[in-house]
């Protein structure tokens, strides 16, 4: 079997029973050589999915912002070591022992700061649901909050981004979407990429897994392997909710995609030097959860260090992540290849056996 029927196969036996819909993209050295949409962007209302469906991306945001960072530092805007409060001042969180943090950029590109999202107040949002504040009041009330170990000593997966954001809008002197146009969105005409929905009728409903899955309510909680998450699908459509950079964000596959091939070849927005850097392990031999063994940790997600100990068909040195909405993504520069899975089923399509089955169907 050719790739495409392998990855064809793999849709068709998720469909119905596991995923609703879904669009996914391949490219190899720049090229496409897969593109499907399939299934349906809203079951109840019988609409099917197409290319151009938007999706809430949830943390699908986190390398946009990420991105934009580095371009920053292209731009030499801001540099890996600064202080995040040379940017925010007020943000001044504790360390567990009460001293003064000492957050630097790269701490927070690298999740490596100390904010987790087990420490977010309930005054906060970490984005795909919660209270609903301005951007800063929400980080000042994670701020208040401390960190759950010393910037640098640790890692774990949090609102890192979402700080990053308020740092790119304060050097743009801008919220953060027009920041992020600015820097990347618009450069790279990722035209649905926003903290809105640019066009309702293409905005896919939400589901959550079941057999077959079900249709989110608003709040909707669900619980995986990491917890108890509660989620919003409303939330993309109220102006006033904070434009978490670790989550808020909408867009399609194609904007995904766009933003992903600057890390695999395509060249103009960042130096090669810079992605590199951003491809490579920033964390060193931190630990990292039990269950993600043979990986490591760059600057826009996960590394692949040991294929065999991850048990992941992708050579060392790829880089994977995904959304919680039901997405997730690989970037493979040892064969060129770029990946984009966009679901509307949480958490199948994020780190359910979907995901597994997409990477068994394309290396195979």
């Amino acid at each position: 079997m050719s790739l495409v029927e392998r990855v064809d196969a793999a849709v068709d036996a998720a469909l119905v029973q596991r995923i609703v819909g879904c669009v996914i993209l391949i490219k190899r050295n720049g090229e496409e050589i897969y593109a499907r949409a399939a299934g349906l962007a809203d079951r109840e209302a019988k609409v099917s999915m197409r290319r151009e469906a938007i999706f809430r991306l949830a943390s699908v945001t986190k390398p946009i912002v990420a991105t934009a960072v580095l371009r920053l530092l292209d731009l030499g805007l801001i540099g890996l070591n600064d202080r995040v409060t040379r940017y925010l001042p007020w943000f001044t969180p504790a360390n567990p022992d009460g001293s003064k943090a000492d957050i630097r950029i790269r701490h927070l590109l690298s999740h490596t700061s100390g904010l987790t999202y087990g420490n977010v107040p309930d005054d906060a949002s970490g984005g795909l649901s919660g209270p609903v504040n301005s951007l800063t009041e929400t980080l000042q009330n994670i701020a208040r909050v401390k960190l759950a170990f010393a910037p640098g000593t640790g890692w774990d997966y949090g609102t890192s981004i979402d700080v990053l954001g308020g740092v790119l809008a304060a050097i743009n002197g801008s919220n953060v979407e027009d920041a992020l146009g600015r820097h990347v969105t618009g450069p790279l005409g990722m035209a649905d990429a926003h903290f809105h929905v640019t066009d309702p009728a293409r905005l896919t409903a939400a589901y959550a897994d079941g057999v077959p899955p079900v249709r989110m309510g608003d709040p909707h909680v669900l619980g995986d392997q990491y917890g108890s998450t509660t989620f919003s699908p409303g939330r993309i459509f109220n102006p006033a909710a904070p434009q978490n950079g670790g989550a808020g964000m909408a867009g399609t596959a194609d904007d995904i995609m766009k933003l992903l091939e600057v890390y695999n070849g395509n060249p103009g927005l960042l130096t090669l030097e810079t992605v590199a850097l951003a491809l490579a392990n920033q964390i060193g031999e931190l630990p990292r959860r039990a269950n993600d063994a043979g990986k490591r940790f760059s600057f826009i997600g996960a590394l692949l260090e040991d294929p065999a100990a991850a048990n992941n068909p992708c050579p060392a040195g790829t880089v994977d992540w995904g959304g919680a909405w039901g997405h997730n993504w690989v970037v493979d520069p040892v064969n060129r290849m770029t990946i984009v899975v966009c679901t509307n089923t949480t958490f199948e399509g994020c780190n359910g056996p979907f995901r597994d089955d997409i990477l068994r169907a394309v290396y195979a």
